[in-house]
């Protein structure tokens, strides 16, 4: 895929990610250390005039306001990006539900319906004896009401074997 280098946005983009970048930084740190200690060693210099109080008010104001719009940019992107990689694993594995593709467009109450499936799939999955066996809700749905099936009929068997055991011991004994 081209990237267009050319687009106001990605001047922006190439900014914000390296300021990002830059803020979380052991030297971006270490600056703003040096910075207040300079700013607390001055203090009695300048007799902790308001002008000394004005300086690092503002100045942390400002810094703040600013890296908040930056790293939220920065952030958006990354997600973005995030995003559309789970999206392309999902779409391309053959086990997996689709229905997850795009889910961050739905509603937080959505989203909740479909963890109350995820929570379901979780506790069909602690019955099984392998990690391995279910792939997706409908699967895992799938096998255990085959396991139910096949243990009604086995305990059917069960149960049909003692009558007979039961008729033949009564059929003996008379």
């Amino acid at each position: 895929m081209k990237k267009n280098h050319n687009h106001p946005g990605s001047r922006f983009e190439k900014i914000a990610m390296s300021v990002s970048k830059a803020a979380g930084s052991t030297m971006a740190f270490s600056m703003a250390f040096i910075l207040v200690f300079g700013w607390g060693v001055l203090g009695p210099i300048f007799d902790y005039s308001a002008g000394w109080q004005l300086f690092i008010n503002t100045t942390t104001t400002i810094v703040t306001f600013l890296m908040v719009f930056l790293i939220q940019k920065a952030q958006n992107k990354d997600s973005l990006a995030i995003q559309l990689k789970l999206n392309e694993l999902v779409a391309s594995h053959e086990y997996a539900s689709n229905r997850l593709v795009d889910i961050e467009e739905l509603t937080e109450e959505e989203m909740k319906v479909i963890q109350k499936y995820y929570s379901r799939l979780s506790r069909l999955s602690k019955k099984e004896e392998s990690l391995l066996r279910s792939h997706s809700i409908d699967e895992a749905d799938d096998t255990q009401l085959y396991k139910e099936e096949m243990r009604e009929e086995r305990d059917e068997k069960i149960e049909r074997t003692k009558k007979e055991k039961r008729v033949k011991t009564t059929d003996t004994i008379d």
